[in-house]
């Protein structure tokens, strides 16, 4: 008997150890909730992105989309374009509420944990800046609001939320500030509210979530400040092994380069080519890269970098492109054995292409996926009758990332009045249903809004016959011709488990073919699976812009 106590006693000692371990990380996990300082250094953590989120979400939207769009069985409801409310018949939002003797319109409202991560609104009157309405967010159920103000004031770079977290992009107001609750969000204006649009995570009921507040706002301020300077400074890491490629490549030939054999990931990516004096180059010049033995991008290098057709500088916070012709890319990008980028040239003329990638560590675990980049191109595309037009269709996990559009539009008007419809796992209905092709990518009344901007998550590097390099000067209405316009997505990634569906209103004021140009960036697993394929035929079929 006490020659069995040493033994038992190691084996409670053990078993308090393994307990204690176990309260330990138990302890340290509860004590992680989500909160402004999480989501802020999730925003600029590109590794994070590459790996399917730990604390799960879904993201949703609330906006002034048309309550007439039911199904598409119905296009009369599915295609009204009335996407506002400026009267009391108006209904595109959620109620109307009386607090303290004054009116208070709801705008969006969620039960549960969770956290807005993109706000928008435009501008009322298309030539005269800014709003007057006063913006209310009420959280966990509490009378008072968290966040008062005038929602231009708080919410375009110089307010409450600093530049680049909040903006005034052309004739909007933009905000990526996290805003995170732990039981409920509600939010009000107090006037009939224009467009609007509230991208929000909803969180997992086993997901614990700090409520944002002023004090923890101001506390946080050292990190708001460091955000602000990473967004708009953007570098890869500078480790890493380099590898390049400085190759011909002749008209319906490739070029290659294989990458390290081992467990790593691509963390920056360059490319430059001899000349872009042939805009079409950037179409005919297709990006390919195998991870694994499998290929997962194939996308012209103009959809892929967000130039689109031709040479158009802009930088981002995953890529940029400079004047001199170079693109970068900063998407990480790993795999488990083997990968390969390949360069192939689909037109007739020879070009010269410069490129480099470094490829830094990666430790491949069961929450990493692959990189994907696919493209689609349409010409023509009637706008009547009116239609949905799918930029991809997923099966399998992942999380979307990121798109740009190039259109050809043929007239003066604007084309782009077509709302998104995003389907997550196979709903009904979509989970995010938007207000205009423009209000997606960040901006309004795009009839006007033909001028070069950028933000680290959105850009149109090009529209009309304006770019970087050549700035609008005029408020004229012409937008004939091509636009391009881009966004990435950080906090407002959608993660899907079985499935998801973008597709984008093909909605323009003229009767008249238009042509349709999307890259498409994903995450993926390995058998996760897309409907974009390589279409070097359509890469080729670049609509010519019709003489005014």
């Amino acid at each position: 008997m006490n020659q069995q106590t040493p033994l038992t006693l190691t084996r409670v000692a053990l078993l308090l150890a393994i307990a204690s371990s176990l309260l330990s990380s138990s302890s340290l996990l509860a004590a992680d909730p989500v909160s402004i300082e999480s989501l802020l250094t999730e925003m600029v953590d590109r590794n994070e992105i590459a790996r399917y989120p730990a604390k799960g979400f879904r993201l949703k939207q609330a906006s002034s989309y048309n309550r007439a769009s039911k199904t598409p069985e119905d296009p009369k409801g599915w295609f009204n374009n009335f996407d506002r409310s400026t009267k009391e018949t108006h209904k595109n939002y959620v109620r109307v509420e009386e607090n303290r003797g004054r009116k208070e319109y709801v705008v969006m409202e969620d039960d549960g944990a969770g956290a807005i991560v993109r706000f928008w609104v435009p501008w009322k009157n298309q030539l005269k800046p800014g709003s007057d309405v006063v913006i209310r967010f009420y959280l966990d159920g509490a009378s008072e609001p968290a966040i008062e103000g005038n929602m231009f004031d708080l919410f375009q770079g110089n307010g409450l939320v600093p530049f680049p977290l909040a903006h005034e992009s052309l004739r909007s107001a933009v905000s990526f500030f996290p805003i995170p609750y732990a039981k409920s969000c509600k939010v009000t204006m107090s006037d009939h509210p224009f467009f609007f649009q509230f991208t929000y995570r909803e969180y997992d009921d086993d997901v614990a979530v700090k409520t944002f507040s002023i004090e923890e706002f101001k506390a946080s301020k050292p990190l708001i400040d460091t955000t602000c300077q990473k967004l708009l400074n953007p570098s890869a890491p500078a480790t890493g092994e380099a590898l390049t490629l400085n190759e011909t490549v002749d008209g319906g030939n490739e070029k290659s380069v294989s990458l390290p054999a081992r467990e790593a990931a691509i963390t920056s990516l360059s490319l430059k080519l001899g000349s872009y004096e042939d805009p079409n180059v950037t179409r005919h010049v297709v990006l390919k890269v195998s991870f694994d033995d499998k290929e997962t991008v194939w996308c012209p290098i103009g959809d892929f970098f967000g130039s689109g057709i031709g040479l158009n500088p802009f930088q981002g916070w995953y890529r940029t492109v400079d004047a001199d012709g170079t693109m970068n890319c900063r998407w990480v990008m790993p795999y488990r054995e083997n990968a390969k980028i390949s360069i192939a040239n689909l037109g007739e003329e020879p070009v010269d292409v410069e490129l480099s990638a470094t490829v830094g560590d990666w430790n491949w675990d069961s929450s990493s996926m692959y990189f994907h980049a696919g493209w689609r191109g349409q010409y023509p595309v009637p706008t009547r009758p009116y239609s949905d037009w799918n930029y991809v269709t997923l099966k399998g996990r992942g999380v979307y990332v990121g798109d740009t559009l190039t259109i050809m539009n043929p007239v003066q008007r604007w084309w782009g009045e077509g709302d998104e419809k995003i389907f997550v796992d196979g709903e009904a209905f979509p989970s995010i249903f938007g207000t205009g092709t423009e209000d997606y990518y960040a901006y309004s009344w795009g009839g006007r809004s033909t001028d070069f901007y950028e933000h680290p998550f959105h850009a149109q590097p090009f529209s009309h016959k304006y770019n970087k390099l050549n700035r609008k000067k005029g408020n004229e209405k012409n937008t004939q011709g091509f636009s391009t316009e881009t966004r990435t997505r950080a906090l407002d990634t959608m993660p899907f488990a079985t499935s998801l569906q973008l597709d984008m209103e093909v909605w323009s004021w003229t009767d008249c073919d238009m042509g349709y140009g999307v890259g498409v960036y994903w995450y993926g697993d390995f058998e996760t699976s897309s409907n974009c394929k390589a279409e070097p035929e359509e890469a080729l079929n670049v609509p010519k812009v019709p003489k005014p």
